[in-house]
């Protein structure tokens, strides 16, 4: 039994098998982009392990399929144990040895990526300093109160949107009462005006009493975001103190009081802070005279790192990123002074900001599998000159 279970994991027939469904899953998933958008399919297709029933030209099909960590899983197996199995050493096959070890480094590379890889986005108005980034796909309900140590500053409780659900109560450690989601929409609509469809929010205290609210359905197109709402009842015991409307749309931080200390809730975008800050000294967004095709997009920020005393000016524009702290700053979006004032809001730039630990695993997998190929096939080339030559 073992040793048929070994002949399976180190056969090629295991081995086509997972390229073949790697082909299938990358031509499903492309596709399924179209409907269910970018991350919501490589969530679903690549960063799973298996899959059951696939989404194409919105028709659903009951078709299971292995997801893509799985068949990345298995072919890591298959290429471990063939090797140990059948490769013996020997300097004539050291290129062989180096590129077996360059795919398994790309293989555990990509999982790396997956897992630990973070993108958010920082938007600033010129003159504005943050010292964090934000998560569009994702909001978080936050409760603030003065920290015990210092006045100054604050101590938040982040709750993500993934525990929100109606009727969910919701401790924290931190939290000397509970919260009650009374209502819960994962997109919306708020407006102080009836509309068709929309529904009183039900809150009984803050700015949203009264407001109405249109549940919206759940977009998934890359340049969209969903904006979640809900109504948050906060219990002290079994005496409740209210219910406040919450949402991504309007992150306004409302008042509430507990114990004689002063909180305030509120929903917004997931923010990762980061240990220095930015300020935005200058944009520009020029383009070629007499078209609107860009020339130049670009952001001149001040960085200053409080532990290090560090303070410096630096540019930021398309293919020249800014890399400090393990983070990397690309442009990504600019409103300029015109389009600003169309939308009535101040001319802003959004820098990407990409934290990937594993972001050099590929070029050094690449790197190694190269000189493999180059040592392999060289000494086979050499032995054959020196055939030819004798």
């Amino acid at each position: 039994m073992m040793n048929r279970l070994i002949n399976i994991l180190t056969s090629l027939q295991l081995t086509v098998v997972c390229l073949v469904f790697s082909l299938v899953l990358v031509f499903i998933g492309t596709v399924a982009q179209v409907d269910e958008g970018l991350y919501q399919a490589q969530a679903r297709y690549f960063k799973s392990w298996y899959i059951w029933g696939i989404t194409l030209s919105n028709h659903k099909f009951p078709i299971p399929l292995p997801g893509g960590y799985l068949i990345g899983a298995v072919l890591l197996v298959n290429l471990l144990a063939a090797h140990a199995k059948r490769f013996h050493f020997s300097w004539k096959k050291a290129g062989i040895l180096m590129i077996h070890f360059g795919i398994i480094l790309l293989l555990l590379g990509q999982l790396l990526t997956d897992v630990l890889s973070q993108e958010t986005q920082m938007r600033m108005a010129k003159g504005e300093m943050k010292n964090y980034a934000e998560d569009s796909h994702t909001s978080e309900l936050v409760l603030i109160t003065a920290a015990k140590d210092n006045a100054d500053e604050d101590e938040v409780v982040s709750i993500p949107e993934s525990m929100l659900r109606k009727g969910a109560e919701i401790t924290h450690a931190n939290l000397p009462f509970t919260l009650r989601v009374n209502k819960y929409w994962r997109n919306s609509s708020i407006s102080s005006k009836p509309r068709e469809g929309a529904e009183d929010a039900g809150a009984t205290h803050g700015p949203g009493q009264g407001v109405n609210i249109l549940s919206q359905p759940r977009v998934t197109a890359m340049d969209e975001v969903n904006l979640p709402s809900a109504v948050i009842e906060v219990a002290g015991g079994k005496d409740s103190l209210g219910s406040w409307l919450v949402s991504s749309q309007s992150s306004v931080k409302q008042t509430f009081e507990h114990g004689g200390k002063k909180w305030q809730i509120a929903m917004r975008f997931s923010r990762q802070y980061l240990p220095f800050s930015l300020t935005l000294l200058e944009l520009r967004h020029d383009i070629y005279k007499g078209t609107e095709i860009p020339r130049n997009f670009s952001s001149r920020v001040q960085l200053f790192n409080p532990s290090t005393k560090e303070q410096r000016e630096t540019l930021i524009y398309m293919n020249n990123p800014l890399r400090y702290g393990g983070s990397t700053f690309y442009q990504y979006q600019m409103t300029n002074e015109e389009m600003a004032q169309q939308a009535g809001v101040s001319p802003s730039s959004t820098l990407q900001v990409v934290r990937n630990p594993g972001w050099v695993t590929p070029y050094l997998a690449c790197l190694i599998v190269g000189l493999g190929l180059l040592y392999q096939f060289g000494g086979h080339l050499i032995q054959f000159l020196r055939k030819r030559i004798s």
